[in-house]
């Protein structure tokens, strides 16, 4: 994971209700910016985005308040689930793209897509986030898309 380097990245901050956008050349802002939040929420954020992020610093991202709901979904389920799986089962949204597009966009130059896709995810997972924490469950599509249900205390 470090050697895949940071394309683009987007978060959002609920202190200044904005999205703010990285590419590589802003990628110290983005460490500053996650350093300086009281919680950090992403969906796979321990296993993907520190990997890749701590090539760029010594920064031990371990130490950062995170809530990766990916890692909590698994735990309790003993897979881990999509976010397009628990979105859709939960707020009946899609995400506007995967990954391999992302990478298409970006091998094309077109960041600003990459941009708007990434922007897309954080706002799926911020409303995922937000979900759970009211009602403490989410949903999710089984293996024969049959929807079902887990506890979460996010």
């Amino acid at each position: 994971m470090r050697k895949l380097g940071l394309a683009a990245a987007v978060t959002y901050s609920s202190d200044a209700a904005a999205y703010h956008r990285y590419t590589e050349s802003r990628v110290k802002d983005l460490i500053a910016e996650l350093k300086s939040a009281d919680l950090v929420v992403g969906y796979n954020v321990l296993e993907f985005d520190y990997p890749v992020l701590s090539a760029y610093s010594d920064e031990c991202f371990d130490e950062l308040a995170t809530v990766d709901m990916m890692q909590h979904l698994a735990e309790r389920l003993g897979f881990r689930p999509s976010l397009e799986s628990v979105a859709t089962a939960t707020l009946g949204v899609r995400k506007s793209a995967d990954g391999l597009q992302a990478v298409r966009w970006y091998r094309q130059g077109r960041i600003d897509k990459v941009l708007d896709y990434c922007e897309q995810d954080v706002l799926i997972t911020k409303e995922l986030h937000e979900f759970g924490r009211y009602h403490h469950l989410v949903y999710y599509w089984d293996r024969q898309y049959q929807r079902q249900v887990v506890v979460v205390n996010w």
